[in-house]
């Protein structure tokens, strides 16, 4: 009579037919190290789940993760995680979705023109300073070799002796 009440106790696991997921037999483990992002997500059971480091932050994030149904987590490309199951004698379901790529950002003409116009007119205001500041250090450099200058009307009217 004891054979039938320990048997009672043991766990029994109800296996169900998921459709497009994993399956992991209770106390085995695998090592993802997707080429893409993408989603892990439990199906059914519990998952432990262990990132590879290293891990910075407090201490539960140490990069173990107890992942149970319903529950994902993503994963970046090149990024390594170890998944096993973590149920009591009973194997895990878990599913694997890339994440759809970006798509692609089409430039047309008009997407160009209006920063060509603005680099356009920076260069007018550009080139009109730059010759602006040529001239006014040229006058400063023929200031200090001949003295200050002095217009045609100025030298007649001092020289008549109008301006003194």
């Amino acid at each position: 009579m004891l054979i039938p009440q320990v048997t009672a106790l043991t766990p029994r696991c109800a296996e169900p037919t998921l459709p497009g997921t994993w399956k992991l037999a209770a106390g085995r483990a695998i090592t993802l190290e997707p080429r893409e992002p993408g989603i892990l997500k439990v199906a059914h059971g519990r998952l432990w789940a262990t990132f590879e480091g290293p891990h910075a932050g407090r201490l539960n994030e140490s990069g173990d993760h107890f992942m149970g149904t319903g529950e994902q987590v993503r994963i970046a490309p090149g990024q390594r995680m170890v998944v096993e199951a973590w149920n009591e004698g009973c194997p895990a379901y878990f599913s694997w979705d890339p994440l759809p790529a970006p798509a692609p950002v089409r430039r047309t003409a008009a997407d160009v023109a209006q920063p060509l116009s603005e680099l356009r007119l920076a260069v007018v205001y550009g080139a009109h300073a730059a010759s602006r500041l040529a001239s006014g250090l040229a006058q400063i450099a023929w200031q200090s070799v001949f003295g200050p200058r002095v217009s045609h009307e100025e030298h007649m009217c001092t020289r008549h002796g109008a301006l003194n």
